[in-house]
C-alpha cells in the first residue's frame, strides 16, 4: 500500500513538474537595462525658465526594455527611458533597426517616456522653449545620435536574453498626483488617474526578472538644472533595491494634467518615489492574476488637425512682444510659411498589447489628460486595462474636450512651446476616442 501511495505521489510530482514547465515554456521574457546618462553638460528638456546646460548629476538615468515571446513566437519590445519624449525620428530608426535584425513590425514595438524634466533634450522637441546656441545643439546632436545606436542594442540585448517566464498583473493605488489645473481654478473638476498598474515578469524558478508599473503624474518634482529620473527614478531604484536581480521599468500613464504637490526639493521627490515602490511592493506580494496566452498588437495612425493659424503678418507683430518663447515660436512659424511647410494637422498613436484575456495595455502618444483614462477604463474594464500616456511620439498635450473648452496651457497654450501652429480643431476627443474603438475591436473586440 505504502508502495503504490509512493508511486501514485511520483505520477503526480512528474505531472506537475511537466505542467509547470509547460507553463513557464508558454511565454519567454527578456530584459536589458542601459545607462544614459550624458558625459558633458547638455541642455535639459521641460523647463523654458532653464537658462544654461547641466550643471551635474544628482541620479544617474536609464532606459530599460522587455521583449516578451508567446509559444507561437509572436514578439513584443517594450522600451522605457528616463526622457522627456521620445520625437519620431528617434522612434523610426530603433524600429527600423529592430525590424531589420528580427523582422519585428513597428505595432510590436511600444516606446514609452518617464517625462522626467531633468533629462536631455531630444531633438526638436520643444524647441522654442530654449535659448539653446548652436554649441549647445551640437552637444544635444551628440546625445541623441549616442542614444539612437544604443537603444537598438538594448533592445537586442532584450531579445537575446529571453528565458521560460511567468507573468502576472495587479493594479493598486496611490495618491502623489494633484490636478494641476486646480492651482488657481479650484471650480475646476478634481480628475486624476490614481491606479497604480504593475506587470511582474518572474523566472521559472519563481525569482523576479522584471517589475514594470505605472502612474499618471508629471516628473516635475525638480527643476534645478542637475540630472534625474526625478520622483519614477527614484521609485524605480527602490523598487530595485527591494527585489535584488530586478530590473523596475517605468510606464508614465495618462497624467498630462497632474503634478506631485508640494515639490521643488530633493527631499520629496525621494519621498514621492518611496510612496510610489511601496505601492508596487503591495501589488507585487498581493493576489496578481496570471497573465499567459497570445501576444496581440495593434498600432493606429491619424491625423489630428489643427485650428486654422494666425497669419503670416500676425506672427509678425508677435516677434516683438510677449515672452522670448513666444517671439522664437513666431519666428519658427514665419520660417515655415515662408517655405510652405506649415502643416495642417499632425500624426498621433494609439497601440495596445493584449495578452490572453487578463492583460491590455493601451497606450497613446503625447502628453495625454486624465479624463481619458478615466474614460476608457469605464468603457473597457478596470480590472485588465492599463491606460498608458506618454507614448511613442510625444509632440503636444492631447486635451479632452472638456479641457479644450477650459483653455490653459494642457487646453492649447502649450502649442507654443511645442512649436506648433495653432491649437488642435475642438475634434480631438472625438478623434481619439474613435481611434481607440477601433484598437480596441482589433484587438479581439472588447
Amino acid at each position: 500500500m505504502y508502495n503504490h501511495w509512493f508511486m501514485s505521489f511520483l505520477r503526480l510530482a512528474a505531472l506537475s513538474f511537466c505542467a509547470l514547465a509547460h507553463a513557464s515554456a508558454a511565454m519567454q521574457a527578456g530584459v536589458a537595462s542601459l545607462d544614459i546618462t550624458p558625459k558633458e553638460p547638455v541642455w535639459l528638456g521641460g523647463f523654458a525658465a532653464r537658462t544654461k546646460p547641466s550643471e551635474g548629476v544628482r541620479q544617474r538615468i536609464f532606459a530599460k526594455a522587455l521583449a516578451l515571446k508567446d509559444e507561437r513566437g509572436n514578439t513584443a519590445v517594450l522600451i522605457t527611458a528616463d526622457i522627456l519624449g521620445f520625437n519620431r525620428e528617434l522612434i523610426q530608426s530603433v524600429s527600423g533597426e529592430l525590424q531589420r535584425q528580427f523582422q519585428l513590425p513597428r505595432h510590436s514595438i511600444l516606446f514609452n517616456s518617464s517625462h522626467t524634466h531633468s533629462a536631455p533634450v531630444i531633438g526638436n522637441v520643444l524647441a522654442p522653449a530654449y535659448p539653446v546656441t548652436d554649441s549647445d545643439r551640437a552637444v544635444i546632436a551628440r546625445y541623441n545620435k549616442w542614444l539612437e545606436t544604443e537603444l537598438a542594442g538594448l533592445a537586442a540585448r532584450a531579445i537575446g536574453s529571453m528565458q521560460p517566464a511567468n507573468l502576472s498583473f495587479g493594479q493598486g493605488l496611490a495618491g502623489v498626483a494633484v490636478n494641476r489645473r486646480r492651482t488657481g481654478n479650484p471650480d475646476y473638476p478634481n480628475v486624476t488617474d490614481p491606479d497604480l498598474p504593475v506587470l511582474a515578469v518572474r523566472k521559472a524558478n519563481g525569482n523576479i526578472l522584471a517589475i514594470v508599473f505605472g502612474y499618471a503624474c508629471h516628473n516635475t518634482t525638480l527643476d534645478d538644472n542637475l540630472i534625474s529620473g526625478d520622483w519614477a527614478g527614484y521609485a524605480q531604484s527602490e523598487t530595485q533595491a527591494k527585489y535584488p536581480g530586478a530590473t523596475a521599468m517605468f510606464v508614465q500613464n495618462c497624467g498630462a494634467d497632474a503634478n506631485p504637490l508640494p515639490r521643488h526639493s530633493e527631499q520629496l521627490a525621494k519621498m514621492y518615489g518611496a510612496i510610489i515602490a511601496t505601492a508596487v511592493g503591495e501589488v507585487v506580494a498581493g493576489k496578481m492574476a496570471a497573465v499567459d496566452g497570445v501576444i496581440a498588437t495593434v498600432l493606429r495612425e491619424v491625423e489630428i488637425p489643427f485650428e486654422t493659424p494666425p497669419t503670416r503678418a500676425e506672427f509678425e507683430a508677435r516677434t516683438n512682444k510677449g515672452i522670448e518663447m513666444e517671439r522664437r515660436h513666431a519666428r519658427m512659424m514665419i520660417e515655415q510659411i515662408d517655405r510652405g511647410t506649415l502643416p495642417k494637422s499632425h500624426a498621433w498613436q494609439a497601440q495596445a498589447w493584449k495578452i490572453g484575456n487578463n492583460f491590455t495595455l493601451l497606450a497613446l502618444g503625447g502628453e495625454v489628460v486624465a479624463d481619458y483614462a478615466v474614460r476608457f477604463k469605464k468603457q473597457y474594464g478596470f480590472r485588465n486595462l492599463w491606460v498608458a500616456g506618454y507614448s511613442n511620439e510625444v509632440f503636444a498635450y492631447i486635451p479632452s474636450l472638456r479641457i479644450w473648452q477650459e483653455g490653459g496651457y494642457e487646453g492649447g497654450g502649450s502649442m507654443v512651446a511645442y512649436g506648433l501652429p495653432s491649437r488642435f480643431q475642438p475634434t480631438v476627443e472625438d478623434i481619439v476616442v474613435k481611434t481607440v474603438a477601433d484598437v480596441m475591436q482589433a484587438l479581439g473586440g472588447r
